[in-house]
């Protein structure tokens, strides 16, 4: 791609267009782009910071198209009727998908490591990034999230890092079946469960994915990327947390309220180091693991990808601690499927406090395709005495199926002799939560593909601090 081009990317706020304008832009590419949270007024931070970067910005009702030379990149879903689509229409401009312009970029790589997987995939993206940096491989980075390590006053918004090593690492989303696009030198495969798409489709997919690949890292402990694993014919570095068998193992598991350290051993090279992750759970023990076998893969001695990782601060949403008042602690968790808000609650149940978390869907869809599954998740993992509250789904429109809400699921969280609870909107949730918590209490927000979720989070925090001082 050394000709230089103009990209119009319509959702330039999300968190998979941002990294990808940062790119094209670092890239010597034209980038503009619109977003309708920007039309709104949200989340105004962001939009600065995109424009600090030379991004041009425009309100989305088609006045950023003037050419056929702009191509337009979109989300599959957004549809033809949309004024910026029908703007790209009527000038005849190229349309691409996000997938389709990440794929071609990634593709292109000389070294192109691809993390998929349902859960887990921007934490161990933001490892490997890590991992790579400190070693002097200068790569490029696509991630999900803004990685604590390379944010600063200047790059508040680091989900992307622009290098001129060979390494392209990207997080791969499965979730459209757009992870048949992309061919990876190294894939990272963490684990399968029910999210987005059936569990056919998913094993369909991710099969396809690896079987791509000169070298997949898999993980054993996920009885599904295990299956995988039995057949699959290709180079394979295999990790677990119970699997003593497993090229990379990881023992003396060790909690922490806010981190976990654990002893990796690299089964195939007989060598073991001690790594103090800056996270806690078992589950970024095992991102820690992928990580690992991901960078030596790359040519990342194994002590050096150990020693990386007691330096790598995390990223932003994932089980990241706001603060205290009053001895009740804010958690901001981008948890929003069962399999990633299982997770976290289990490391919280690690220490003693009643949780009282407010879980917001990220749409009706999802609540719709993993009803029960969401109902099993909260019924397990919280106690009698801990309280879920629920707002309804993020809707800005449209003909979502609308036919299962919040109520559905905390509903049937009540049956099964929890405390849960829905209401109309965020606020009467918070508002809930502080009304009822006391010392010790642990309060966690819950949710994906909303930004204002971490400014609500801090919210909290100054209610129950002014609370304090009364």
């Amino acid at each position: 791609m050394s000709e230089k081009r103009q990209y119009f990317l319509c959702g330039i706020g999300g968190s998979g267009m941002l990294p990808l304008a940062l790119i094209l832009r670092a890239a010597g590419h034209a980038v503009s782009g619109s977003d309708r949270a920007l039309d709104q007024g949200r989340t105004a931070p962001k939009f600065d910071f995109l424009k600090s970067r030379g991004i041009a910005l425009f309100p989305q009702d088609g006045a950023g198209l003037s050419s056929a030379r702009q191509i337009v990149v979109a989300s599959a879903a957004v549809e033809d009727t949309v004024p910026d689509i029908r703007a790209a229409l009527e000038l005849g401009a190229k349309r691409l998908s996000r997938a389709q312009m990440l794929s071609e970029l990634f593709n292109a790589a000389r070294t192109p490591i691809g993390v998929a997987g349902t859960s887990g995939k921007s934490t161990t993206t933001g490892m490997i990034a890590w991992i790579l940096h400190a070693a002097g491989a200068d790569p490029t980075v696509m991630n999900g999230a803004v990685m604590k390590n390379f944010a600063s006053p200047d790059a508040l918004f680091a989900s992307a890092l622009v290098g001129a090593g060979d390494a392209f690492v990207s997080e791969i989303d499965e979730s459209d079946g757009s992870i048949a696009l992309f061919s990876p030198k190294i894939a990272v495969l963490n684990n399968i469960s029910l999210d987005h798409k059936s569990m056919e489709e998913l094993r369909r997919l991710f099969s396809d994915f690896i079987a791509k690949t000169s070298v997949a890292i898999l993980n054993l402990d996920n009885a599904e990327t295990r299956s995988l694993s039995s057949i699959h014919r290709g180079k394979k570095i295999t990790f677990s947390l119970t699997d003593q068998s497993a090229d990379l193992f990881a023992d003396q598991i060790c909690a922490e309220r806010y981190g976990v350290s654990f002893t990796a051993h690299d089964n195939a090279r007989s060598e073991q180091y001690g790594v103090e992750l800056k996270m806690p759970g078992r589950h970024n023990v095992a991102n820690a693991l992928a990580a690992i076998g991901a960078a030596t893969a790359a040519g990342i001695s194994f002590k050096s990808a150990c020693d990386a990782l007691c330096t790598f601060e995390g990223v932003k949403r994932r089980f990241e601690y706001i603060g205290e008042a009053a001895g009740i602690s804010v958690i901001d968790d981008f948890g929003h499927n069962p399999d990633k808000i299982s997770a976290t609650l289990r490391t919280l149940k690690d220490f003693p406090g009643r949780l009282l978390v407010m879980f917001q869907p990220h749409g009706f869809g999802p609540l719709k395709k993993m009803k029960d599954e969401f109902i099993e998740c909260f019924s397990t993992n919280l106690d009698t005495d801990d309280i879920l509250v629920m707002p309804e789904p993020v809707y800005f429109g449209g003909t979502a199926d609308r036919s299962v809400s919040s109520g559905d699921i905390t509903a049937g969280v009540t049956r099964r002799g929890r405390k849960a609870a829905s209401y109309d909107t965020r606020q009467e949730c918070g508002d809930a939560l502080v009304r009822a918590a006391h010392t010790g209490d642990r309060i966690v927000v819950m949710g994906a593909r909303d930004d204002t979720l971490t400014t609500f989070a801090e919210g909290l925090l100054d209610q129950l601090k002014r609370l304090d001082s009364d």
